[in-house]
C-alpha cells in the first residue's frame, strides 16, 4: 500500500507544529519590541531626577520621538502617565482616569480645545508629583472628552515650576 505525502498524518502534524512554532516567534517579537516601542514613547518612565547645588529639585526629561515631554508621575499617590503642555491652561484629566483618582468634580464650565468647545468639570488635585517636584493643591479640570491614558499637564502645575529647554531635554525645577 502507498500512503500519499498529503495524508500521510506525521506530515499533516509537523506542518501544524512549524505554524505553531511562527505564531510563537511572532508573538516573542512582539512582546520583546513592546518594551522597545514603549520607551520610545515615554522615555520618562523613570525621570532623571536631583538635587541643585543649592538645594532645588530637578527633574530632566527627555523628548520622545514626537517631540513631546512624556513621564511617569503620581497624582495622590496614584502612577499616573502625564504629556507636558504649555498650551493647556489647567491639568486637564481624562473622565475615565479622574473616576480611578477618585476625584470629585466641583461643578461645570465651558472650554476650547484643539478639537472644539467642551463643558469639562472643575476639580483640585491634593499632590501632584512629578519625580523630585511635588506640588499642592493644583487646579485641574476632568475632561470627560478625552480618551487617552494621559493627563495634560497644563499651566496651572507648570506655572509652578522653572523650566528650560535644553536641545531635546526640559529640566523643570522646583523654585526656592
Amino acid at each position: 500500500m502507498i500512503v500519499m505525502a498529503d495524508t500521510d498524518p506525521t506530515n499533516k502534524l509537523g506542518k501544524t507544529f512549524v505554524w505553531f512554532a511562527w505564531i510563537i516567534a511572532l508573538a516573542l517579537l512582539v512582546f520583546l519590541f513592546q518594551d522597545v516601542l514603549d520607551q520610545q514613547y515615554n522615555p520618562n518612565s523613570k525621570p532623571e531626577m536631583r538635587l541643585t547645588s543649592s538645594g532645588q529639585a530637578e527633574v530632566i526629561l527627555d523628548q520622545n520621538r514626537q517631540g513631546h515631554y512624556v513621564a511617569r508621575g503620581m497624582i495622590n499617590d496614584t502612577p499616573v502617565t502625564f504629556l507636558l503642555d504649555t498650551g493647556a491652561t489647567q491639568v486637564s484629566i481624562p473622565a475615565h482616569i479622574a473616576e480611578q483618582l477618585g476625584l470629585i468634580a466641583q461643578g461645570s464650565y465651558r472650554v476650547q480645545t484643539a478639537n472644539g468647545t467642551i463643558t469639562v468639570y472643575k476639580t483640585e488635585i491634593a499632590q501632584l508629583s512629578l519625580g523630585n517636584i511635588f506640588l499642592y493643591n493644583v487646579a485641574a479640570h476632568i475632561n470627560p472628552a478625552m480618551k487617552a491614558d494621559e493627563i495634560l499637564l497644563g499651566m496651572s502645575a507648570l506655572k509652578r515650576v522653572d523650566f528650560q529647554q535644553t536641545g531635546k531635554q526640559l529640566i523643570l525645577r522646583d523654585p526656592l
